[in-house]
């Protein structure tokens, strides 16, 4: 069993402080997608100070008719490539920011366990969207094989991802 010690090694505090001090100061909200994380990118961002005033919600979806539902991913392609690629993390980061009226989406689909789906490797995809846009997006190689390590080291590295992309201002301010 997962202890709150272990969150605390898992997601950096600091990064979580970061990204929470810049949404606020942006006055920006934030929602999520996510599959193979099941709910660890929602739970890292529910943790920081003041959560309430910019993170909007999430979403988790395991299987196409989920993510076709709730998250528009096209669905032949994701059938095709069993709802794991890139577009549909791209799809989902996007369409989760509509369906919880935010300005930034996180994503992340992929494998935790080798199955014969993803030719026995683990790996996922994430993104992350700012106002109806990709600003980032690839793919996440864990190097750890335990399913919960991945799953961890999956949430971790999407928050950094947002951290590196929040300190970049490659985003245009809204006026408010």
């Amino acid at each position: 069993m997962t202890t709150p010690a272990v969150y605390s090694k898992i997601f950096n505090e600091e990064i979580l402080k970061k990204i929470g001090k810049s949404l606020l100061a942006s006055l920006e909200t934030i929602a999520v997608a996510e599959s193979v994380t099941s709910g660890l990118i929602q739970h890292g961002l529910a943790s920081i100070p003041d959560a309430s005033r910019f993170y909007q919600g999430g979403i988790t979806a395991y299987n196409v008719a989920q993510k076709y539902k709730h998250l528009h991913v096209e669905p032949i392609h994701a059938l095709a490539t069993d709802c794991v690629s890139l577009q549909v993390a791209e799809e989902m980061s996007l369409h989760v920011c509509g369906m919880f009226n935010s300005d930034w989406g996180l994503s992340a689909t992929g494998y935790a366990t080798p199955s014969p789906e993803s030719g026995n490797k683990i790996f996922a995809y994430y993104a992350i969207a700012f106002q109806n846009k990709i600003k980032r997006s690839g793919i996440l190689k864990p190097h750890k094989k335990d399913s919960t390590s991945v799953q961890f080291f999956y949430a971790a590295e999407v928050l950094k991802h947002l951290d590196m992309q929040l300190k970049s201002g490659a985003r245009k301010k809204k006026k408010r």
